[in-house]
């Protein structure tokens, strides 16, 4: 009897029904967006956005690597969550805005918001995509499922559920996926220190491996600096512009109830790279003493270890790794559908449109988010240039962040700079990790410190924002709507 396969069906069985069950409290469009939400409901829907395929099977695979400084990714994420509750939570909430590009209207101008829409759309959908390769992976190498097929299976669970009943069903499933992934997380470091006899033992092993390679496994800068300061930049950016996780924040009750929310997300966002980078290098250290067989692949760390677990155990640790998928992909098709509904139907398109066919736009949006996900994922599987793409479109987040706050604080940002500003920061950025995939560099490095896309764009965003500002100044009125804000 495959246990694994029972039990990761049994959880998406669970997941649907919840999903579906939620989906009665969704009874108009701002219920299907996001309204009214509370501290634990936003901090579920939140920290989904962070704690993905990345934080789990990548965090582990630096655990293999480089040892506990992968944790720097989780941690990174947290500081900017600490830094969007302490300075601009409440602030995004009082502008009554459900989306980022709402935001960038209020703080720059109507024209900024369709533009930063689109490309925050695509943003979405690169990120969806590069969980749904997660989802796909893991089913192929953990079930031995066609990788098509595994896609398309995880592809039919979160749309169903989250077209059906929108951020209600996010957040109701997100309360089971966050806990279910701590539990199956420490579960898999438990019984793995168990096996190896214990923390002397684990910490002998690996210090052995350290002696012989040269390398700093308990180092928290055994990845580099260049890496974790990259981390913390693109994160602390991000964290100010991610739809997906911002979303719940602008639906909070009130002020004070998102900036808490964004602040309690921290705790639960940091420790969980702690986790599976312990689960990196524990395989690592079991393969070293024949516990686990000869492990070549730092990708495969994870999936090895779990298979070495009990079949009831595996499965168990198993759907907690794919809790962490559904978490993210969930709420980042329903931020994509969420932008186009407000920011394109419903301000562009057809803004007298009502309530009943706002709702109706968003569950198609939501359908449509994730089949695009699901295609896209399919059909690039096997492209080296993924991850390379997916990295910059995370650029572009920090680049709409850099928006607002040119949009808050700089009396002369005009609409037609940011629009041109966003559109060059863009297109240089995709070319400079197009360079990165040809050649196997970044165009340019500072000694050893490589000038990654997420330096590029925040250099780019500042200066072309500034520099088109300055040639295309405001309009009559542009001056007139800033000096009423």
């Amino acid at each position: 009897m495959n246990w694994q396969l029972i039990i990761i069906i049994l959880y998406f069985v669970l997941t649907m029904v919840i999903g579906i069950l939620a989906s009665r409290k969704t009874t108009s469009s701002d219920s299907f967006v996001g309204a009214g939400m509370g501290v634990f409901a936003i901090v579920c829907v939140a920290c989904g956005q962070w704690l993905g395929g990345t934080a789990t099977t990548g965090c582990s695979e630096y655990g293999f690597t480089s040892g506990i400084s992968g944790w720097w990714y989780t941690i990174a994420n947290g500081v900017g969550m600490l830094m969007m509750g302490l300075f601009f939570a409440e602030r995004y909430r009082k502008y009554g805005e459900v989306t980022i590009p709402g935001i960038i209207e209020k703080v720059v101008g109507p024209k900024s918001r369709t533009v930063c829409s689109v490309l925050l759309i695509f943003v979405m959908i690169a990120v969806g995509l590069s969980q749904m390769i997660a989802a796909g992976k893991l089913g192929q190498s953990l079930l031995g499922m066609d990788f098509t097929l595994s896609c398309c299976i995880f592809a039919v669970i979160f749309i169903v559920y989250t077209m059906s009943g929108g951020m209600d069903s996010v957040e109701a499933t997100n309360k089971l996926h966050i806990g279910f992934m701590y539990f199956g997380m420490i579960l898999a470091v438990i019984l793995a220190l168990r096996e190896m006899g214990g923390w002397s033992s684990f910490k002998a092993t690996m210090d052995g491996i350290d002696a012989a390679e040269g390398t700093r496994h308990f180092s928290m800068f055994g990845v580099g600096a260049s890496k974790v300061t990259s981390w913390i930049v693109a994160s602390v950016l991000s964290a100010g512009a991610a739809q997906a996780s911002i979303q719940p924040v602008l639906a909070a009750k009130d002020p004070k109830v998102a900036k808490k929310a964004c602040l309690i997300s921290v705790l639960v966002v940091v420790p969980f790279g702690f986790f599976t980078c312990m689960l990196g290098m524990a395989a690592r250290a079991m393969s070293e003493t024949g516990l686990l067989a000869p492990i070549a692949d730092a990708k495969l760390a994870y999936t090895t270890l779990i298979m070495h677990f009990s079949p009831v155990v595996g499965g168990i640790i198993l759907a907690s790794i794919l809790a962490a998928v559904l978490s993210t992909v969930s709420p980042i098709i329903l931020a994509a559908a969420t932008m186009f509904t407000k920011d394109i139907y419903q301000r562009r398109m057809k803004p007298q449109a009502s309530d009943g066919e706002i709702t109706k736009v968003a569950r198609i949006g939501t359908a449509v988010s994730g089949v695009l996900c699901c295609l896209m994922a399919i059909a690039l599987v096997k492209s080296s240039a993924v991850l390379d793409l997916v990295y910059a479109a995370y650029t572009l987040r920090g680049v709409l962040f850099i928006v607002i706050l040119f949009g808050m604080y700089w009396k002369r940002t005009s609409e037609r700079g940011v629009c041109a500003g966003v559109l060059v920061t863009f297109v240089c950025c995709v070319a400079w990790v197009g360079v990165k995939i040809v050649t196997g560099r970044y165009p340019l490095y500072i000694g050893s410190f490589a000038i990654s896309e997420t330096y590029l764009g925040v250099i780019l965003a500042c200066v072309t924002i500034v520099l088109f500002s300055t040639i295309w100044k405001q309009t009559d009125l542009e001056k007139a709507a800033r000096a009423q804000r």
